[in-house]
């Protein structure tokens, strides 16, 4: 088994492109190079030959020199609408296997409204929404003070801040025209939920029969064999009321170490099965491979009834800082032995163990 030859693809802050009029925040979930030699110590310590290749245009020519059996991807891309799938798109025309998920769910998963009408057409629960294109949209009569406004297709909390929950229509157009001049991007709108946002990893794949959608009978068996779930985490955003009331950018990036991370979440065991569920059901209805990371809001209005968010079928791996990491911790499991996990769960995917 340990005679592959592994690559890891990730694109590197200090690689990425920089041009005129960009975000200040434009590559904030691209890789730091300790993370990326985190990544590659792991797969080595595991027992692989690794090394990392960059992934942009220079992947092609690197993957013929190098010639990998399997390749651990993590490549956020640098532009398009589909960034993150670009990367597996060619190992695909290459048949190269990959780690993660496929070309058509990170393409769905990093088009947050897209996202949610795939979720709500399998009666899962998400937060009303609308897209807005153009400021001087009018907003559906459906939609109810307070909204939250963020980009549709960035991730790290990129766009996200205080100023997201609007109360009006004078600054929910407000925000909506900010993000529109900054990202460039169509605007995702959705009712706020008040409460406690909870994030749910996991990594494996469902075994057949598996979650699909929520059953009409409430008793009805709940399958999501093959899934190995973490202990669901929260973030104590309490020492940062003055300045963020949500899971910001500025906190996922800037002050990531100073953050007081409740794993496991506080939660009872009900909530934390419910919870489990709808996350394999959301990697189900998505298409999701190998590992995710499921974003919930609990709402504090209706018994702390559980919203999904989005899906992170590509979720950071940086040591000790991310999400998943910090979760994987909470079950007893370090860095080196997550990251092959992820790399061990493809290769039976594959049957190549």
């Amino acid at each position: 088994m340990k005679y592959y030859k592994v690559a890891l693809l990730a694109n590197l802050k200090k690689n990425a492109p920089h041009f005129e009029g960009m975000a200040v925040d434009q590559w904030d979930d691209l890789d730091s190079e300790k993370t990326v030699n985190a990544l590659v110590n792991a797969i080595r310590e595991g027992g692989y030959t690794c090394e990392f290749l960059e992934g942009d245009l220079t992947l092609m020519d690197s993957l013929q020199n190098f010639k990998p059996d399997i390749c651990f991807n993590i490549c956020e891309g640098h532009f398009g609408d589909a960034r993150e799938a670009h990367v597996p798109s060619l190992l695909e025309m290459m048949r190269i296997p990959y780690t993660g998920s496929k070309v058509l769910t990170l393409a769905l998963a990093l088009d947050k409204p897209m996202t949610k009408r795939v979720i709500a057409y399998h009666n899962l629960p998400t937060p009303d929404f609308q897209t807005f294109e153009r400021i001087e949209e009018p907003l559906s009569s459906e939609m109810k003070f307070p909204l939250f406004v963020k980009p549709s297709r960035e991730g790290t909390g990129m766009g996200v801040s205080r100023k997201s929950i609007v109360n009006n229509e004078d600054e929910l157009h407000e925000q909506i025209g900010a993000i529109i001049e900054k990202y460039k991007q169509p605007v995702l709108v959705e009712r706020y939920i008040e409460g406690r946002e909870v994030t749910v990893g996991f990594v494996g794949n469902l075994i057949n029969p598996v979650a699909q959608r929520l059953p009409d009978d409430d008793n009805a068996r709940r399958i999501q064999a093959g899934l190995h779930f973490f202990p669901p985490m929260e973030v104590d955003l309490s020492p940062f009321s003055d300045s963020d009331t949500v899971y910001s950018n500025r906190l996922k990036v800037d002050l990531a170490d100073q953050l007081n991370y409740l794993c496991p979440a506080p939660i009872t065991d009900e909530q934390k099965e419910e919870l489990n569920w709808l996350a394999a059901a959301v990697f189900r209805v998505t298409g999701a491979l190998d590992v995710s990371r499921v974003d919930f809001r609990l709402d504090m209005h209706d018994n702390y009834k559980p919203y999904v968010l989005e899906i992170n079928p590509l979720p950071g791996l940086a040591p000790v800082i991310s999400d998943l990491v910090i979760e994987a911790a909470g079950d007893g499991i370090g860095h080196t032995e997550l990251v092959n996990m992820i790399l061990e769960t493809a290769l039976k995917r594959y049957s190549m163990i």
